[in-house]
């Protein structure tokens, strides 16, 4: 079977995490990358031994079958425009957008390009998210009550993440960079809820992103959800996704942890058995004319708002 072709616009942290994933895998292959950072583009073509692309037109011209944008948000529309305009289908690096007017630019030219379009939501094909839909899904917690979202960092940026934009007001943020993700999986677990009511806290230094929120919203069924959020404070590193039901509670913890409690019961922690399709199994069955999971540019854009709601 042919492989499945990649270009990547964007080398960073994420992106090389990319480059590494689609390296392992034996359904793809990489035909170029490219970074406005040259040190950086020439490291890593000379580290996983890719051929580095001087120019957007020359990577255009290799017609990988994706294109991946790892870029700051402000870029992705303007690079989402130029990608469909070359009739190239678009993996996007989450959030969509920098606000949900570019991600309405970013449907708008894909949908018109008709090309496809996928967004960089792990979670989505992980076992444990997997298994939490199933447990959802079946009834196993019995009546869902509430969901919940708690997020703490004792710095933000992260230690592991810092460059220029990650903690700006214009494009940083957990609510840009954290909530997308759980967001995301809310909407895959319960389909639309509006968010009611929410405070998002921001230091003086209007350079700098926030600092916490807290909002309540609801799912089109009348299920509660807490959003709460929080940098800067003593103690370690914690995000947990959190179903609470008549019977069980689930929760999705540090991201890879998935624990399931009962009444009066310690939690324990679940250890789902079967494997997922990945991301790029996904974007390879597509291109073949099979069906897959794929987070849409649509679906983005969902999440965007959400986001932009949180930000003011």
């Amino acid at each position: 079977m042919t492989k499945t072709t990649f270009a990547l616009i964007g080398t960073g942290v994420v992106g090389e995490r990319i480059i590494n994933q689609i390296l392992a895998h034996p359904n793809c292959e990489i035909v170029s990358v490219y970074d406005e950072n040259k040190t950086r583009l020439k490291e890593i073509s000379t580290k996983y031994q890719i051929t580095a692309s001087e120019t957007l037109d020359e990577l255009f011209k290799l017609q990988p079958n994706w294109v991946y944008i790892g870029t700051p948000p402000v870029s992705h529309a303007p690079l989402a425009e130029q990608i469909a305009a070359h009739g190239l289908n678009i993996l996007s690096e989450k959030p969509l957008a920098h606000d949900s007017q570019d991600g309405i630019r970013m449907v708008k030219a894909a949908s018109e390009a008709k090309v496809h379009t996928a967004m960089h939501f792990p979670l989505m094909y992980s076992p444990i998210v997997h298994s939490l839909k199933k447990a959802v899904t079946t009834d196993s917690l019995g009546d869902i009550v509430r969901i919940e979202l708690q997020t703490y960092f004792p710095h933000w940026p992260r230690k592991w993440q810092q460059n220029p934009w990650i903690a700006s007001r214009e494009q940083g943020g957990f609510i840009r960079e954290i909530f997308p993700h759980y967001l995301q999986v809310l909407y895959h677990l319960f389909g639309d809820f509006t968010i009611s009511t929410h405070e998002t806290n921001y230091p003086k230094n209007e350079e700098l992103c926030e600092t916490g929120v807290t909002a309540l919203a609801k799912t089109e069924s009348g299920i509660p959800i807490v959003l709460n959020s929080l940098s800067g404070i003593g103690q370690e590193e914690l995000l947990e996704f959190k179903v609470f039901g008549t019977k069980k509670v689930m929760t999705i913890r540090n991201w890879s942890e998935l624990w399931e409690s009962e009444a009066d019961q310690k939690a324990t922690q679940y250890i789902p058995k079967s494997k997922q399709e990945s991301l790029l199994d996904a974007c390879h069955s597509l291109i073949n004319g099979k069906e897959s999971l794929i987070v849409s540019f649509e679906e983005g854009l969902k999440v965007q708002k959400w986001i932009d709601q949180l930000l003011k």
